[in-house]
């Protein structure tokens, strides 16, 4: 994960290939136990431990909102790549909580960095958002549009959660990721693929009604557990099965899965799926719960941070979410 990048005279701009330099995350302050939402729901902690692997979650308050967490997290990920904001071409953010419907979250970052240049935008597409924004900045520095581009999950789903639902207020916490990817990759390393899919015929399986921040009524998540966990299971497999085979590996090849935060049992089972033991999988849901977009970039911070990923191991990447979308990538460090 070094910083020097190749001149254009040495690499044309069209042979640009992404690497990932630097990682960050940023949690709120406020931290809600399972017996804190046994206090007022009819649930315990073994009941929610039980279905979803999740102990505890933190939830926004206060000032903290989705452009806060979101600067922090990227602010965190440009420390680590040792990089400027001024140096940055694009900021990419996937979010299906922004704080208004416009402008985007993006360009909210863009000016609490400082940045005079540059663009960006948002990304929605749920739980898989992270994997699709890092398709998106993928494609526009392999296409020569940016060299340097921070891309950040983050979500406030505290906010449109009925919080006397037991089957879904349980399941979420606030948080944002952030990598700054850039232009300089080597074959056979940095961003190796990514791929996406989605069914819109599926949709009604898990939506939000309105939007964070608009006077619409009843704006609240509705999720079908048993359909959605379900889908999970057949398409990760394959989106999975799909990176893997497009560059010739298999499950013995990949040093880490990091995958979507969402329910420990859709993790296991991918993991097995994989032949991977516990140690070489990231997981983060039992003190994040599900963060949805953010939920991929924050288990990878936690996991570079602490040295558990090191350079040059493959990572393997996978989530679903709303819409329904899923996906995948593969990154060597």
């Amino acid at each position: 994960m070094t910083n020097a990048m190749p001149s254009d005279s040495i690499m044309p701009q069209l042979a640009f290939r992404s690497r990932l330099t630097g990682v960050g995350g940023a949690l709120p302050q406020q931290v809600v136990t399972n017996n804190d939402l046994a206090e007022r729901l009819d649930t315990s902690d073994e009941w929610i431990r039980t279905r979803t692997g999740i102990g505890q979650r933190h939830i926004a308050s206060g000032d903290e909102n989705a452009v806060s967490l979101a600067t922090e997290a990227a602010q965190a990920a440009l420390g680590h790549a040792a990089v400027e904001a001024s140096d940055i071409d694009a900021i990419i953010v996937a979010t299906s909580t922004p704080d208004q419907v416009f402008p985007s979250v993006a360009v909210r970052v863009q000016a609490a960095l400082g940045m005079e240049r540059g663009f960006g935008f948002d990304v929605s597409a749920a739980c898989s958002g992270f994997i699709y924004a890092i398709a998106t900045a993928d494609a526009m520095i392999r296409s020569g549009q940016a060299k340097r581009i921070i891309v950040i999950g983050v979500e406030v789903f505290s906010r449109l959660l009925d919080w006397t639902d037991r089957s879904t207020c349980v399941l979420f916490g606030d948080g944002a990721g952030a990598v700054v990817l850039e232009a300089g990759a080597r074959d056979g390393e940095g961003i190796l693929s990514t791929h996406l899919h989605a069914d819109g015929r599926l949709g009604d399986l898990l939506y939000v009604n309105g939007a964070v921040g608009c006077a619409t009524g009843d704006v609240a998540l509705k999720m079908n557990g048993r359909e959605v966990f379900r889908h999970a299971i057949v398409h990760l497999a394959a989106a999975v099965d799909e990176a893997l085979e497009e560059q010739g590996l298999n499950g013995n090849d990949v040093q880490w899965l990091v995958p979507h935060q969402a329910n420990l049992r859709i993790i296991d089972g991918m993991a097995k799926r994989l032949a991977l033991p516990p140690e070489r999988v990231v997981v983060t849901v039992d003190r994040h719960a599900n963060t949805s977009a953010a939920s991929i970039p924050l288990a990878l911070n936690e996991a570079v941070k602490d040295g558990r990923i090191k350079e040059n191991d493959l990572i393997l990447m996978e989530a679903l979410g709303g819409g329904l979308t899923w996906g995948s990538a593969l990154i060597r460090l």
